[in-house]
């Protein structure tokens, strides 16, 4: 991961902001099964060539991060300047720090309804995203539910939250969370059989987010063990308390 390092103004004093741009966080390392056509609509915002503004929505753990994430690669890869922005990691500092946002062509603001009920947050959230979109720029914006469900004390926010294209990620079906499994391992460099994805869903009934830590932690012990991932294998690292 490597992390970049913005000084956004802040009167009386500077604040440092920080992007972490995730190097493994891609449209090319996100499998994206039936939300396919979620990710062509994200690559066509990012190039200015689709919605000006995106909301995202989805249950906690199925790829938004990745995706904004993403996002925000694919603006670099294209010569777009672009941003990153976890509003549930800065909730606490002043709303302030949104300022100078609005220079970027992209910005991608993850977890937003962490700042709702918060007037100040929201009236400051409200202000970027006008001029924001004054400037032709694109958002996108993600959350786990839609903005009507969301306790919004600022009647603006909602409706510019709702402006642009919503775009809610389907859940992935067992079959598709073991190819989701599948695939990831072969983005790390290691592979894993289709049985062995399905005893990893049944074992571990977790959020993908989480099964992916797992696999890391797998490949570590197969390679300790010079050992290949095999449902015998994982019984008896399970056994073991792993």
């Amino acid at each position: 991961m490597s992390v970049r390092l913005v000084t956004l103004l802040l009167m009386p004093e500077q604040f440092p902001l920080h992007f972490e741009f995730r190097a493994n966080q891609t449209f090319d390392d996100f499998f994206a099964g039936e939300n396919e056509p979620i990710v062509k609509d994200l690559k066509q915002c990012v190039l200015g060539n689709g919605a000006q503004q995106i909301f995202l929505w989805g249950k906690s753990g199925q790829g938004k991060s990745h995706l904004l994430q993403a996002c925000c690669h694919y603006a670099q890869q294209h010569e777009r300047q672009s941003f990153y922005f976890d509003l549930s990691r800065y909730r606490r500092h002043r709303p302030a720090i949104l300022m100078g946002l609005d220079d970027y062509d992209v910005v991608c603001l993850d977890n937003v309804d962490w700042i709702v009920g918060q007037e100040k947050w929201e009236q400051a959230l409200c202000e970027f995203m006008q001029r924001h979109y004054d400037r032709g720029h694109q958002l996108i914006i993600s959350a786990t539910c839609l903005p009507n469900y969301m306790t919004i004390k600022t009647p603006d926010l909602k409706t510019r939250l709702s402006w642009g294209l919503m775009l809610q990620l389907k859940t992935l079906v067992n079959t598709h969370s073991i190819d989701a499994l599948i695939f990831k391992a072969d983005a790390m460099g290691f592979e894993i059989s289709p049985q062995v994805g399905r005893f990893l869903m049944i074992q571990h009934q977790s959020e993908l987010d989480g099964l992916w830590h797992l696999l890391d932690k797998l490949d570590r012990a197969s390679l300790a063990a010079k050992r290949k991932l095999t449902v015998p294998f994982l019984k008896r690292l399970f056994n073991a308390e792993f």
